[in-house]
């Protein structure tokens, strides 16, 4: 388990998957506001990534994505992948599979999508992880994070009414299990 600015109510980092020397990273954050943006642009040779960078992808969560669907492998930079890099450290608040590998912190809580600070980070935004400490911050001020805040629109427009607009609104985040509020034991919430 990860906490901290990034992360206040939780993610998952499972370093069985991750080399020893992923476990502590600071470094400089690459955002893709999704899943399907991470693929595009990953595709482009004069990204500005380094083998140090870390990966974002946000509203990949119950809500923003939404249903947090498998995402499978978050893609290197294809300017890397031809250099040889085969992991990075990666930060999302989707989720994967237990089958796969990497430096990845998963289930961020609170996702992009519902305020967490996952949907503030901005490209060259320092970031924290720490596996051995059990911490995943973001460097940035709190005035700054403030601003961002006051100016945060959500990535797309999720439903109203019907089921999806019932999901949308009563879902719960990653850290509770993303079952329906309403089906929750109202004494245990």
């Amino acid at each position: 388990m990860l906490r901290g600015s990034l992360a206040p109510r939780g993610a998952i980092f499972k370093r069985s998957a991750a080399p020893p020397e992923k476990w502590a990273h600071r470094r400089p954050a690459l955002v893709f506001d999704d899943y399907r943006t991470a693929l595009q642009r990953s595709l482009d040779p004069n990204l500005a990534a380094t083998p140090d960078s870390v990966l974002v992808v946000r509203n990949a969560g119950p809500v923003g994505a939404p249903g947090m669907p498998e995402i499978g492998v978050i893609p290197i930079p294809v300017s890397l992948r031809h250099a040889g890099v085969h992991d990075m450290v990666c930060i999302t608040d989707g989720r994967m599979s237990g089958t796969e590998f990497g430096a990845v912190a998963l289930h961020v809580a609170p996702e992009s999508a519902v305020g967490g600070p996952i949907g503030l980070v901005q490209d060259g935004d320092e970031i924290v992880l720490d596996a051995h400490k059990g911490i995943l911050d973001l460097h940035v001020g709190e005035r700054e994070l403030a601003r961002r805040a006051h100016q945060h629109r959500p990535a797309r427009s999720q439903p109203t009414r019907g089921y999806g607009g019932l999901y949308v609104n009563h879902v719960l985040q990653a850290d509770q299990g993303c079952d329906m509020d309403f089906l929750m034991d109202p004494t245990t919430r």
